[in-house]
């Protein structure tokens, strides 16, 4: 299942107050804020650099207690300046029940506030999209490394390849602009499920962004490898042995 998602950001002090603003009206609150990273749970983000630059043109929805939740989070987001990419309602095209709302964040990326009747349990961030460069070629990806990492294989929709998780779902869109610098991490149960991740990935050809080992710099124990996606987003599966 998703275990969370980093994105990089050009002015962290906005975008840090951007994500406190609109999340707090969800009941989620900053977990911590720390030199290299602001975090809220499983979303996390940090500054970019020349190495890491920005990350643009993603689609994140976030778990909604309720519809007034959804209706608070629009409101106080352009009440504070930031632009509006949809405002409150009824999503019937997505499920008979969903009800959304979307921003931009200071980076342009639409951040949604979501209620439906299945919300991902057990973390903040309910569904993501990523608009790739090739739809097929994304989706071969992710068929790829989907039984290490811990979701199912796609459902191809029109335009669109989803993906559901134990909780959650995320989807591999086609169109443009391409979504870029998007760190996504699955979580494992053991080791094994990290080395097979990463040796499932590289044997069909895929690059390796970090080959399996420990990152005690994020915590002790903590167990990680790391592969691209065909346009250079970083996903990662983790088991936190703990």
């Amino acid at each position: 299942m998703l275990d969370h998602l980093t994105i990089r950001v050009s002015d962290r002090e906005a975008s840090e107050r951007f994500y406190r603003t609109v999340l707090a009206t969800l009941a989620i609150e900053q977990t911590s804020a720390g030199e290299a990273f602001a975090e809220w749970d499983d979303f996390s983000l940090a500054a970019a650099d020349a190495a890491s630059p920005p990350t643009r043109h993603l689609h994140v929805g976030f778990v909604a207690p309720s519809r007034t939740h959804v209706d608070r989070f629009w409101q106080a987001g352009v009440d504070a300046g930031y632009a509006s990419d949809g405002e409150p309602g009824p999503r019937p095209q997505y499920s008979e029940d969903y009800y959304g709302a979307f921003l931009l964040d200071p980076d342009g990326s639409s951040v949604e506030a979501v209620h439906h009747g299945s919300l991902r349990e057990g973390g903040n961030v309910d569904h993501l999209s990523i608009r790739v460069s090739d739809l097929e070629a994304a989706t071969r990806f992710y068929e790829t490394v989907g039984p290490a990492a811990g979701f199912r294989a796609g459902k191809e929709l029109e335009g669109r390849t989803l993906f559901a998780c134990v909780s959650g779902s995320f989807s591999v869109v086609a169109g443009t602009p391409v979504t870029e610098n998007v760190h996504l991490a699955f979580s494992a149960g053991d080791d094994a499920t990290v080395d097979r991740f990463h040796a499932d990935a590289t044997a069909a050809g895929y690059r390796s962004n970090g080959a399996p080992g420990e990152r005690p710099q994020y915590h002790a124990g903590y167990y990680a490898a790391f592969v691209c996606d065909p346009d250079g987003n970083n996903i990662e599966v983790v088991n936190h042995n703990r």
